[in-house]
Parts: C-alpha cells; sequence; structure tokens
C-alpha cells in the first residue's frame, strides 16, 4: 500500500457547515495518522478559495474529512472531479442523495428498504398535527444537516412550535417523522461490506449532538445485542442502505432496530466522523481489526474519480 505516498494529498476539513467544529476535530486526527504513516499530507481548513488553494499547493489526492454542507453533499466532489483530482469516499449523486433525507428516503422506498413514515413540508407551509397519517410523538428534522444537527423529538402539542422553530433554523425544508422506539444501531460499510454493528445508548433521549461528542454521553456496545439472525439482518439492511445510493468505499448505516425485529434505516453517512469518540472508526477497529491509522491508510488508498477524465 503505497500508492498514495508519491502523492501530495489535502486533508479537506472545518468548511462552512454547521458541523465546522466536528469536521476540525475528524481532520486534525486524520492528518496526524496519516503523517505519522510516511504521506505528504497538507491539512486544509476549507474555505471558498479552495480550487485556488488546491491548485497553489499542487494537491494530486484529497481526504474529505468534511462535515455537513458543501461537503458532504456532492459540492466538493463535483468540483475535485473538475479539477481531475481523486478523493476519498462517495461520489457526487451518492453524496448528494445521502446528505437530502428526502430524496434518500424516497430511495430507500423505492428499494424496498423500511424507513420511518414521513411528511415533508417547506418553510411557509402549515404542519398539523391532525393532518399526519401518524400521532405523537413525532421527531422533526432539517432535511438537509448531520450530527443530529437541529433534531427534536415532538411528545406534546405544545412543543411543536418550538421544534418547527428550530429544524427550520438550519433549512428551507424539514422532515416530520413517525417516531419509532428501538435500538439504536449503526452498522459501518467498507469497500462494500459490512463489517460490523455497534449498538449506541445514549444518556440523552436520543443519540443527539450532546451524546455523540460528548465523552461518557453515550455507551458504545460492539458487537450490538442482537439474536445472531438479526444482526446479520441489520448488516445486509446497511450494505442494501449502502447500495441503494450508490455509495462508494466506505459509509455508516444508523438504523433502529424494534423489538419486532424490523430494522428501519434512518441514514446513511458518506463521510462519517473520524474523532476520538466517532463510531465508524470503533467498528474498524473491533470489527475489521483496522486499527485507526490502518483505516486511515486504507481509505486514502481507495481514493479515486467517479468520472474518467481524458
Amino acid at each position: 500500500m503505497t500508492s498514495m505516498k508519491s502523492k501530495k494529498i489535502a486533508v479537506l476539513m472545518g468548511g462552512l457547515s454547521a458541523e465546522r467544529e466536528v469536521s476540525l476535530k475528524s481532520g486534525t486526527a486524520v492528518h496526524q495518522a496519516l503523517l505519522g504513516q510516511g504521506y505528504q499530507v497538507l491539512a486544509v481548513d476549507m474555505g471558498r478559495d479552495l480550487a485556488a488553494v488546491l491548485l497553489d499547493e499542487n494537491i494530486q489526492a484529497v481526504f474529505i474529512a468534511l462535515h455537513g454542507r458543501y461537503g458532504e453533499d456532492g459540492c466538493v466532489q463535483g468540483l475535485l472531479e473538475l479539477m481531475n483530482i481523486p478523493y476519498t469516499g462517495s461520489g457526487v449523486l451518492a453524496s448528494a442523495l445521502a446528505m437530502h433525507k428526502l430524496y434518500s428516503k424516497q430511495t430507500f422506498t423505492a428499494s424496498g428498504i423500511l424507513t420511518a413514515p414521513f411528511r415533508h413540508f417547506r418553510r411557509g407551509e402549515q404542519v398539523r398535527l391532525n393532518d399526519l397519517p401518524f400521532g405523537l410523538p413525532i421527531v422533526v428534522k432539517p432535511v438537509q444537516e448531520g450530527s443530529s444537527v437541529g433534531v427534536s423529538i415532538v411528545k406534546r402539542e405544545t412543543e411543536l412550535a418550538e421544534a418547527l422553530e428550530l429544524a427550520f433554523r438550519y433549512d428551507e425544508e424539514i422532515l416530520v417523522e413517525q417516531f419509532i422506539k428501538g435500538q439504536e444501531v449503526q452498522v459501518g460499510i467498507l469497500d462494500d461490506r459490512p463489517i460490523g454493528a455497534i449498538e449506541i445508548v445514549p444518556k440523552n433521549e436520543f443519540y443527539d449532538y450532546e451524546a455523540k461528542y460528548t465523552d461518557g454521553m453515550a455507551e458504545h456496545i460492539f458487537p450490538a445485542r442482537l439474536a445472531t439472525d438479526l444482526y446479520e439482518k441489520a448488516q445486509a439492511i446497511g450494505l442494501a442502505a449502502h447500495r441503494a445510493l450508490g455509495c462508494k468505499g466506505y459509509s455508516r448505516v444508523d438504523l433502529l432496530v424494534t423489538t419486532d425485529g424490523d430494522c428501519y434505516v434512518l441514514e446513511v453517512n458518506t463521510l462519517p466522523g473520524m474523532t476520538a469518540l466517532s463510531l465508524f472508526p470503533e467498528i474498524a477497529a473491533k470489527g475489521a481489526g483496522l486499527p485507526f491509522e490502518a483505516l486511515v491508510a486504507r481509505i486514502i488508498e481507495s481514493a479515486a474519480l467517479t468520472t474518467k477524465v481524458n
């Protein structure tokens, strides 16, 4: 595994989204891991001058450690395709689909993959509980944010207005979903195969931003406490969701597994977190025997373009 060591690599981090601080942590960890293995690597805090920076620095490959808009939604991937610079993770279309919760849920449904019943609303449209085909509790979330940013669980009608205000703070479109009670299980996908499923037991009501990025706010259990057949089912559904969106390289698929054995796909994360508390590196280490440094090296060695340029 030496092909990328001859190239100058940029680790893109930070960026312009609400997940900037998390991305800086992911990028710093990746940067240090690559440096420690002898890669020629430059840490780049992404701004709107990204194209000029990549040209000035003669960057030949990119490890994308961005999260959220402009990094995880196909924008950066499209720029890198135009510049003919290989990059890690999924391509333009898969990244855009996965980031847009409405289109990803529509894709899952069309592919026969179970996902929570939902309704889609744009800013200005009235959300009435009586018009929904499901009752309380419900989940209100922005269509295009990650890390549970802007997400609320509404148990009483009096909580709805505040939840809507929060979600619309981050997006012009939102989803209102039926609340599904179940185990929070996340499946790691690497090189088009599942590498394990981890269970999350948050101290908060659900696996929110605080629980994801604060040490001690969530218990991680690997392997997930599921019967063998259900564990295999969860992994198979995770892979099916990854493939349905056309994802490449690696991803983390978030599921809710009910006591009846149903596996509801919440979302596919095409650029899962790479921080000290992140789940994908933990799944890779425990499920595939890949410590963090080896995982990062494997990912950068898979960097590629979706479209071949003559």
